[in-house]
């Protein structure tokens, strides 16, 4: 399995994707420091809202294989510029959590305004699109 970063502001849904993802009972936990598993990376979303902190992500990227970019449906605006995702040597993707209520078109081209040509979107309560993304790990890079 291709070892994945979850980057995104606070309460896009990082940490909650991560426990769907490990198949473990989804439960809000705020994520205080990077944490560090076999395939999987979690970062606190103070991260990317800290220009300080960004520093850390793209080291922690380099321990990666894929870059997942998250943004919640509900999302007010992109915390992504456009066009991003040339700035890292990882494959990049998106993915959109879903927020019921809420449409994800707008998250979705905010992320393929930033580079990424493949996007997940995901509901981590219900396991929509979870199936899709770990399958998607478990594939070789299309880059090799």
């Amino acid at each position: 399995m291709r070892k994945l970063i979850l980057i995104g502001r606070s309460g896009a849904g990082k940490t909650t994707l991560s426990q769907a993802l490990k198949g473990i009972k989804v439960a809000y936990h705020k994520t205080q420091y990077i944490s560090y598993d076999d395939w999987l990376i979690d970062t606190p979303g103070e991260y990317a809202e800290n220009a300080g902190l960004g520093a850390a992500l793209c080291l922690y990227s380099y321990e990666a294989d894929v870059v997942g970019l998250l943004l919640a449906a509900d999302e007010p605006y992109s915390l992504y510029p456009p066009n991003i995702t040339c700035m890292v040597n990882r494959e990049v993707v998106g993915i959109v959590t879903y927020r019921e209520g809420h449409s994800t078109e707008r998250a979705e081209r905010w992320l393929r305004l930033s580079g990424c040509e493949k996007v997940f979107i995901i509901d981590s309560l219900t396991g929509k699109g979870i199936p899709e993304l770990i399958e998607f790990l478990k594939k070789p890079s299309e880059k090799d």
